[in-house]
């Protein structure tokens, strides 16, 4: 299939912004004077004979660092082929610019192919040959709309024979899988069913993930991660100003992170609220949410009585499911409505909704209960009808911020009539979520993944599978950066996903024990509470001084701060 033509609306920052040239580092400079060295087997995060027993062709492998070769490689022409998988996040289009660029350093002859709309892309064989012409239109854009992405899994025999069947047909010696954890997980089973039977297609990964989830001591951080946190920080900083402003208001502001809070933690950092709350950092302190509500409470009345009846509060999206007693709940009901019980069955035979929510009531014992209890009609309503296919409750989809205003106002009524609190309490609720996955790259982000593609060409030359391309130093100038590679297996462990133990990547939460950047936040977040020590990041530079225009996120930042005491 030929390139179609791309429907980009042109305007004078887009063609500005396309001729941004991404800096790549010396060590990446000049692809047939390199070469990957690594002697060590990896190891894994966990359960690794039975890793090994899946994996029998990729796992073990050696993390790799890119040398300089003692005579210059022979180049050949490549033919590789590239999946957008998942979510969409900022620079994945540079990732495949990257891409086609060392392909053409490599040999004229090389191709790119892209397969549309995700991993089912791959198994139905449905592509578009990418020419240079139709690449460059969307070199340093946002979003996945080069290929388009998707959600499929590869997993079944039919799917896993279809990507097969597809990379034979095309000849393929490279297939890149752009994606997060679960992707990055796929992409490792499909790359052993292709050593399975004996293809020679290398399947290498990419770390891209906005949640900030996929990283380790080999991965700094997933690509897309800046960008979106830069955006929030723009958005949140405003609404801090406004807040000063107008002083009349509190705003609760839901950021995207369902299983991990960087994506809060580098808002925070950059913003400074009043309050940030880290999931993990709850858990941790196995704190219920009462205790939540008493903390927000608190600073709302000392705040109150500096006469600022406004403030800013920041909450990760996937908040609930790290309380303990919310957590259980929600066990607890999906236990009772799982699909085809006959509790559920009783419960879709109520007209009226609060019968259903007075039956389910009834089921719960006195402590998860007294939880149920604790919550506003509005959310006990969304807890019973937002349900996934398996009759899970989607945590996602609970307004958070809502279910936090309505908690806070109750205990301010509380204090209100006993004299502990004479001021005015007004709250508005937000969710940035959406907002932030395709917007321009940063410069952080344009140049990470343009090299990641070109570590990734690397990776394809060298007949190297089954590996993720690494680019690391990000706290340091992008020219000073290095590169290599990580064993997919070496970042994997077992867990239960859907009632069976399958292999996964394993997702990285914030670290609240002893990671430099949690500890940072940790030593001055009470600072932030009674005054306005709000911070303005301002919105995304790039153009203007490296100093402003190329930093890398706080949490990296902090950890070389850390690393240099």
């Amino acid at each position: 299939m030929a390139a179609q033509e791309a429907a980009i609306g042109d305007s004078e920052f887009y063609e500005a912004r396309r001729a941004f040239q991404p800096t790549v580092p010396e060590c990446l400079q000049n692809l047939k004077t390199l070469q990957f060295e690594g002697s060590e087997p990896s190891a894994c995060v966990g359960n690794s004979a039975e890793l090994n027993a899946i994996f029998e062709n990729l796992f073990g492998q050696p993390n790799l660092e890119i040398t300089r070769a003692p005579k210059e490689v022979e180049m050949r022409p490549l033919k590789v082929g590239v999946v957008l998988s998942g979510g969409p996040a900022a620079g994945g289009h540079n990732v495949i610019c990257g891409l086609y660029d060392a392909l053409m350093e490599i040999h004229t002859e090389s191709s790119l192919i892209g397969f549309q709309r995700g991993p089912r892309g791959l198994f139905e064989n449905n592509y578009m040959v990418l020419t240079g012409d139709y690449v460059d239109q969307y070199r340093n854009t946002g979003g996945f709309d080069m290929i388009g992405t998707g959600r499929d899994k590869i997993e079944n025999e039919e799917q896993l024979q279809g990507s097969l069947n597809t990379v034979l047909e095309h000849d393929l010696d490279g297939l890149f899988i752009i994606g997060g954890d679960d992707s990055n997980t796929n992409a490792c089973v499909v790359g052993e069913y292709f050593a399975q039977n004996n293809c020679r297609t290398c399947l290498i990964g990419i770390p891209k993930t906005i949640d900030g989830d996929l990283q380790n001591n080999e991965i700094e951080i997933s690509f897309g991660f800046n960008t979106a946190t830069r955006i929030y920080s723009e958005m949140v900083s405003n609404i801090c100003r406004d807040s000063c402003s107008a002083v009349k208001a509190w705003h609760f502001i839901k950021l995207m992170g369902r299983d991990a809070s960087h994506v809060t933690l580098e808002t925070a950092l950059q913003t400074q609220p009043n309050i940030a709350l880290i999931s993990e950092d709850v858990k941790n302190s196995r704190k219920m949410l009462s205790d939540i509500v008493d903390e927000i409470a608190d600073c709302i009345c000392r705040r109150s009585a500096l006469n600022k009846n406004y403030g800013v509060v920041l909450v990760p999206e996937g908040l609930l499911q790290f309380i303990p007693s919310f957590s259980s709940l929600i066990e607890e009901l999906n236990h009772f409505l799982a699909l085809g019980s006959e509790h559920l069955e009783q419960a879709e035979a109520f007209d009226v909704m609060e019968d259903k929510i007075a039956y389910i009531r009834s089921l719960l014992d006195h402590t998860h209960g007294a939880t149920f209890d604790l919550l506003p009609v509005e959310i006990q309503r969304e807890m019973i009808n937002e349900r996934d296919p398996h009759g899970n409750v989607q945590v996602s989809r609970i307004p958070t911020e809502l279910l936090l205003i309505r908690c806070v106002e109750k205990e301010l009524k509380i204090r209100k009539a006993s004299g502990k609190y004479n001021g005015k309490f007004s709250a508005h609720g937000h969710f940035f979520g959406y907002d932030g996955r395709c917007g321009y790259p940063t410069n952080f982000d344009c140049q990470y993944c343009y090299n990641l593609g070109r570590v990734g060409c690397l990776l394809a030359l060298h007949g190297k599978s089954g590996y993720m391309a690494r680019v690391y130093n990000l706290a340091e100038s992008p020219e000073n950066w290095s590169a290599g590679a990580v064993a997919l297996t070496s970042m994997m462990n077992m867990e239960k996903r859907h009632g069976k133990m399958k292999p996964v990547i394993k997702k990285a939460l914030v670290n609240v024990e002893d990671s430099s950047e949690f500890l940072y936040f940790q030593s001055v977040r009470d600072n932030w509470s009674d005054e306005d020590n709000y911070r303005y990041p301002g919105p995304i530079q790039f153009f203007g001084p490296a100093s402003i225009c190329n930093q890398p996120p706080k949490i990296i930042a902090c950890r070389k701060l850390f690393n240099e005491q």
